[in-house]
């Protein structure tokens, strides 16, 4: 499954949940599948879903999912300690994890190498991890993730593709000020 099809999917079990995403393609892809105000659309800092997501299910109690990729994760890495740590029990961290840089060019991570994001979750402290590589898995993976109550980490490993999605067509601060305004 590519990360659209994935993406998809995961919409496809939100219901009220706060959904924020990673910058670039994972995010136009988002607003093509399911705009929603209750999204947040990472538009201009890599690296940071992670960190947002932390701060929103720390401030709220409804479920936050957060949609991250390997790369953005991989240039945040202290945010899966600080994440366990704080434990909350409302965040579900989905890694979509195509083992490249796709935004930028399909420039490969080094989770196509040796190094394993579900591994450094469990490391971190993360006890709820799940691993995904087709799309039933995908389903169960979410639906356990939303329903536990526990901060659960689940990743997604994707196939790459080079389709350029167009950029979403609602400039950042409206986007901001509607999502703020509905949460």
């Amino acid at each position: 499954m590519n990360r659209r099809r994935a993406i998809q999917i995961i919409m496809d079990q939100i219901e009220d949940e706060i959904v924020v995403s990673n910058i670039g393609d994972p995010s136009k892809e988002l607003y093509k599948i399911k705009d929603r105000s209750r999204n947040f659309y990472m538009l201009g800092s890599m690296g940071l879903a992670s960190s947002i997501s932390l701060g929103i299910a720390l401030s709220k109690s409804e479920n936050v999912v957060c949609l991250d990729g390997d790369g953005a994760l991989l240039m945040n890495l202290g945010s899966l300690a600080t994440i366990a740590n704080y434990n909350p029990k409302n965040l579900v961290l989905i890694v979509l994890d195509n083992g490249s840089y796709g935004t930028t060019g399909n420039q490969p991570s080094f989770t196509s190498g040796t190094t394993d994001l579900g591994k450094m979750a469990r490391a971190c402290g993360f006890e709820h991890c799940y691993s995904s590589t087709d799309e039933e898995e995908l389903v169960k993976a979410v639906v356990r993730g939303l329903n536990d109550n526990n901060l659960s980490f689940i990743h997604v490993i994707v196939k790459q593709d080079n389709i350029k999605m167009s950029p979403v067509p609602i400039e950042p601060i409206t986007l901001k000020n509607r999502f703020m305004e509905t949460i």
